[in-house]
């Protein structure tokens, strides 16, 4: 069976080059190669989703991919894909280079300028390196998925329309259908989830960022469980050591959630920094929370622009939430949509702060009435993001944008037999 090998290489003739001597070796099959760091992680996402026998059995990482750095994104796919063997192609062969691309996750390296012999000798290795870890762990699905948990990012087209209220409801209803949940609070200067649930912990996001491998215990002693069974990563009480949190440490610091929990949830608050930046580019669906005024629209149009300037996410990969819909507002989803150029949820969250303001005042959204509508339509949300567990045989009720709308709800019923 031939050896399928992606190859992963941002520069033109690095590509040229790579490719054509993967196309010499033996039994070899290279794929179409891939020119950045999100293009890879997707193709691979979606390979992985058809089956694993999908995967390639290698993928070649050159030194000069990006916009994620190489070593970081060895890292990724090692601990998404673990049955992919990852061969990072460099100049530097100094053994401090070795060493961390072997902590990385990388099965080898290769330097640069390419030999023949030596990458047909490290394709070969990794190749049947792969190929004896497929056949260890079987193909069932429920044994080796190589995908990992779902993160999803919630950032406010500007501050106060409602972005960490949606971010918590949202985990809650993930938690709350069987599926082991964490919500992480990157606002790093003003992230309030602690005061929503009425949490006091001494630990936060910072206590992660200086290391370069975070083992289970180590997240574990820095994650607070919720009564609510979600584990929560919250942001400092001292803003000023946000500035702490790199965009490395947020990208190893999701890998090992998303490892550990099915959904990850991450509020990225309003102003977009380092760290943000680097969680909604790995996210899975990347959520942008406005209300329908003028004022919020264009921030939401303005933060898509500013992410596609910056390559951080395209357009049409972020969702945009409308938050406070009311029928009689002026500015409907439709109008939205077409404003930002984004896809905007079916699901629309009705105008009523007074369901909520007892209960943000008291520091307990996870207490908020199961009748709220502003609660309803945010699990319904969650449900049509795919967030949550649906028990067999029943039916998920959706908001929508018609009649009833306002009364966005979730529910489930026993299909009658």
């Amino acid at each position: 069976m031939p050896t399928r090998i992606l190859p992963a290489v941002g520069d033109a003739d690095a590509v040229r080059s790579l490719t054509t001597l993967l196309s010499q070796l033996p039994d070899a099959e290279p794929v179409t190669p891939v020119g950045d760091s999100t293009q890879l992680v997707d193709t691979l996402a979606r390979l992985a989703a058809e089956s694993v026998d999908e995967l390639p059995e290698v993928v070649v990482v050159h030194e000069r991919i990006g916009p994620v750095p190489a070593l970081e994104l060895v890292r990724e796919v090692a601990l998404r894909f673990p049955a992919v063997g990852v061969i990072l192609v460099t100049t530097d062969v100094g053994p401090g280079l070795f060493q961390a691309a072997m902590d990385s996750g990388a099965r080898g390296l290769v330097t640069l300028p390419l030999s023949y012999e030596e990458l047909a000798n490290r394709v070969q290795s990794v190749a049947q390196w792969s190929v004896g870890v497929r056949r260890h762990l079987g193909h069932g699905s429920e044994v080796f998925t190589g995908v990992g948990g779902t993160v999803v990012t919630v950032s406010g087209a500007k501050g106060g329309v409602g972005a960490t209220l949606a971010a918590v409801q949202i985990a809650l209803a993930a938690q709350a259908s069987g599926r082991p949940t964490a919500l992480v609070d990157l606002d790093l200067q003003a992230g309030d989830i602690a005061s929503y649930l009425d949490v006091q912990f001494r630990r936060s996001v910072v206590d992660l960022a200086a290391i370069a491998d975070i083992s289970p215990r180590i997240l574990a002693e820095a994650v607070f469980r919720h009564d609510t069974g979600v584990a929560l990563l919250l942001a400092p009480g001292e803003g000023e050591r946000g500035e702490e949190v790199t965009d490395r440490a947020v990208r190893q610091i999701l890998s090992a959630l998303r490892s550990r929990y099915e959904v990850v949830i991450v509020d990225c608050g309003a102003q977009l920094s380092g760290a943000g930046a680097a969680a909604v580019e790995m996210a899975d669906r990347a959520l942008l929370v406005t209300t329908p005024d003028v004022v919020a629209v264009r921030g939401a149009k303005r933060t898509v622009r500013m992410w596609d300037r910056l390559q951080v996410r395209k357009a049409e990969e972020t969702t945009v939430v409308v938050n406070r819909h009311s029928r009689g507002t002026e500015i409907q989803p439709q109008l939205v949509q077409r404003i930002t150029g984004t896809a905007v949820a079916a699901t629309v969250i009705p105008a009523n702060f007074r369901e909520l303001q007892a209960a943000v005042d008291a520091g307990r959204v996870h207490a908020l009435d199961g009748k709220s509508t502003v609660r309803q339509a945010l699990w319904a949300l969650a449900a049509e993001l795919g967030l949550v567990k649906v028990p067999e045989g029943a039916v998920v009720r959706r908001g929508g944008r018609g009649r009833g709308a306002d009364r966005g709800a979730v529910g489930f019923r026993r299909r009658k037999e």
